[in-house]
């Protein structure tokens, strides 16, 4: 089972964020939550909020286990930027850009992988071409 958490429209360059997000793909849910704690980032604070709303959502809404939730994948895409002009030297203005993200999580639960495994039938080996006859070995022309 997957769970999906998104937060959005999040003033924080996506830059940045992706560092803190890089850190916790693939880990338990619990790991993610340390590093997220004691990571002195203004988005380690912001992802830590996403990836709780995600383990709430899991547990409240699918019955999954907090315990056995892994993070699939911790996406950070662009979001809308803010443009501002600040007055330069001689009449010019300079571009001030604000960048905001959008921060998504995926979880997953060992629920999927049973049903993952449970789901796949065996392959039939028959063929259409026959056989490939196997090279004849020196014990067996004696």
């Amino acid at each position: 089972m997957e769970v999906k958490s998104t937060s959005k429209y999040v003033r924080l360059s996506p830059k940045k964020a992706r560092d803190v997000a890089r850190e916790i793909q693939g880990l338990p849910v619990s790991n993610a939550l340390d590093i997220l704690t004691f990571t002195p980032k203004k988005a380690a604070v912001l992802i830590g909020k996403t990836l709780k709303t995600a383990i709430a959502d899991a547990e409240n809404n699918f019955s999954l286990d907090a315990g056995t939730l892994v993070v699939k994948e911790a996406v950070i895409g662009a979001a809308p930027m803010l443009r501002r002009f600040k007055p330069r030297a001689k009449g010019a203005a300079g571009p001030i850009i604000r960048r905001s993200s959008h921060i998504s999580i995926t979880l997953t639960g060992s629920a999927q992988e049973k049903k993952s495994k449970a789901a796949r039938k065996p392959v039939s080996n028959k063929s259409t071409q026959p056989a490939a006859e196997t090279p004849a070995t020196p014990e067996d022309q004696v």
